[in-house]
């Protein structure tokens, strides 16, 4: 295997110094925005970077500016030869399908045993797999010598900082995005969305057009709302015919306990099959290469033999542990205070209906939860800002693991402020009209925020936006006729797509709903596939008319998400469990003995757990 790879890398050497950077049909594919003003020179040192060879730090990519109609020069077009562009596929890691119909990771010196590669196909590798990497060369751009940037000595570099991080965190790099591919854009939106049906969503479009993690996300989408239709459908005639009676619950909650860890594992088999038949279930992990914002001092990777940063484990640990956790801490127990505030305030509103008894005062029964939800909402969102500033500052080498850390810092807090009230409520006071009253608002709430702020409210924003540019560029619908000046202009105003972070958590906290405390509120799952058929429709809009194209990231399941639900998953059978024990159906089965019915109820839920740990 040594020798092998050692001739494969002297062949990858002698490709990259025959490389030439000249390309006759430069085809832009990500586009540079730099700030109004920004200084020649470092313009000039920027660009040379960028197009100079690897062996002297740069990426070896091709260069455009783009002239606009006043005359500014602070829009710049990258692209790559083609050449250069197999060469990265390598570097990064792409897997694809061979003549043989396997899967193998790509190499130049093999080319030709990939299934419809030929030197003339330069459709060989997707629009979207070109502009990542592109992204990956541009983001592990580092400084060597530099101390500052040219022209800005407020801007300060050190040996292994990201160059284009300094840029952005400086004001001198505005933005870099992915161009639109206008034709192929029009054919994915009439398949998606153009049409009203009942059917699923082209994943592989999807896929080929945004890449692997946007395409899980959908898929994860429909498969949780399909997956929700048999809640649904049991929790109707519940609903109807067992809805004054609140302790009538043990069947569904038993059904509860079996639905939330068959779906995921389902999931994970259906995951899999799609990420191997896109090639990214195969791809290696020593490919991932440092994250743009960490910074450290420049050494060799004593891995991969690459210079990178180097950052001491022993600073991380420490702004963990003694300011990140602290800080966490104190929000849990913020949420704990605002959550006392509530009951207070449900306590007033029932004293209040007790005196009247009218209609607005059972009205105001419901307006504690309402006012709590839209808290929550709040809290959450500034809370999610202060965790991405911990999280950056505590400079974790690679992006999973600071997704990891990220993703824990908001779920603990997420999960302490939307279920801390209910799991009080259950097994504290006891009130199961109570429950199923905070569980109906807080669910209903928190679905009609979510669309608002991440649908209707962005689609609204930029409507209004187009309607201020002019007429040529105002409408999507003649996007084949617009030049590449005005598609730029048209794109770089709109709104950036953040990732599949906040639309992950919303499913988990919708999991969460409906797998812990449906079993009183047998409804939660139907509003769930109403909100997700509507979330499908919604998301798929803003992907392709208020947001700007978001680079592809490959990727071969949903990562710590997955665990995230599979914690929710036995926290809903542990919870289930003690419902089914509190019911008066199962106390009367235990007339004499609470310590037998203790006893059982703790038997079959390790017997449960159990079961999901030998699926594992």
């Amino acid at each position: 295997m040594e020798p092998a790879a050692g001739v494969s890398a002297q062949k990858m050497a002698e490709s990259w110094s025959f490389l030439d950077n000249f390309e006759p049909n430069f085809t832009p594919l990500v586009v540079i925005e730099l700030a109004k003003g920004t200084k020649k020179e470092t313009i000039e040192w920027f660009t040379k970077r960028i197009v100079d060879k690897k062996a002297n730090g740069g990426a070896q990519l091709l260069v455009k500016p783009l002239v606009m109609e006043n005359g500014d020069e602070n829009i710049y077009l990258v692209g790559a030869s083609h050449l250069r562009l197999l060469l990265g596929a390598e570097t990064v890691g792409l897997v694809k399908e061979c003549n043989d119909n396997s899967m193998r990771t790509f190499t130049y010196s093999s080319r030709k045993t990939f299934k419809y590669f030929a030197d003339d196909n330069h459709n060989f590798l997707t629009m979207a797999e070109c502009q990542y990497i592109i992204k990956h060369e541009l983001e592990n751009l580092r400084a060597k010598d530099e101390k500052m940037i040219p022209g800005y000595p407020q801007a300060k570099l050190y040996p292994g900082k990201s160059i284009v991080r300094r840029l952005l965190t400086s004001g001198i790099l505005v933005q870099i995005f992915p161009l639109h591919d206008r034709e192929e854009l029009k054919k994915l939106r009439h398949s998606w969305y153009g049409r009203v049906k009942v059917g699923y969503q082209p994943l592989d479009e999807i896929r080929c057009y945004f890449g692997e993690t946007i395409a899980l996300y959908f898929g994860f989408l429909e498969y949780f709302t399909f997956a929700l239709i048999p809640m649904a459908v049991i929790g109707i005639p519940y609903y109807v015919f067992a809805w004054e009676d609140y302790d009538k619950y043990v069947m569904f909650a038993t059904f509860n306990l079996l639905w939330s860890t068959v779906i995921l594992e389902v999931w994970k088999r259906i995951c899999a099959i799609m990420t191997y038949r896109w090639g990214t279930l195969l791809m290696k992990r020593q490919f991932e290469e440092p994250r743009p914002g960490f910074h450290g001092v420049l050494g060799i990777n004593p891995v991969t033999g690459r210079e990178e940063p180097v950052y001491s484990s022993i600073k991380r640990q420490m702004r963990i542990y003694l300011v990140s956790l602290p800080f966490v801490c104190l929000c849990l127990y913020f949420s704990l205070y605002v959550m006392m505030i509530y009951f207070d305030l449900e306590q007033w509103a029932l004293d209040y209906h007790e005196e009247n008894e009218s209609n607005f005062s059972s009205l105001m029964l419901f307006v504690p939860s309402i006012i709590y939800a839209v808290v929550i909402e709040i809290m959450n969102r500034i809370y999610r800002y202060a965790a991405e500033f911990l999280t950056s500052w505590e400079n974790h080498r690679l992006e999973s693991s600071y997704q990891n850390h990220l993703v824990l810092k908001v779920l603990v807090f997420n999960f302490l402020n939307c279920f801390a009230s209910l799991f009080y409520i259950a097994f504290v006071l006891f009130d199961m009209k109570l429950l199923r009253q905070s569980l109906a608002t807080l669910l209903i709430t928190s679905q009609i925020l979510n669309q608002f702020a991440e649908s209707l409210l962005p689609y609204w924003l930029q409507k209004r936006h187009k309607k201020r540019i002019k007429k040529r560029m105002c409408s999507l619908k003649t996007d084949t006729d617009l030049s590449l000046v005005e598609q730029i202009n048209l794109e770089k105003e709109m709104g950036t797509y953040f990732g599949t972070f906040d639309d992950y958590l919303e499913l988990f906290l919708q999991f969460g709903y409906v797998s812990l405390f449906s079993c009183v509120y047998p409804l939660a799952a139907v509003f769930a596939v109403l909100n997700n058929i509507t979330e499908i429709y919604s998301d798929a809009l803003k992907m392709c008319r208020v947001y700007k194209r978001p680079f592809a990231e490959p990727t071969a399941n949903i990562g710590v998400w997955q665990l995230a639900f599979e914690t929710m998953s036995v926290i809903s059978v542990v919870t289930n469990c003690i419902l089914i024990g509190m019911s008066p159906q199962v106390n009367a089965l235990f007339p004499d003995s609470k310590m037998d019915l203790i006893l059982t109820v703790a038997l079959v839920e390790q017997m449960k757990l159990a079961a999901e740990s030998l699926k594992e």
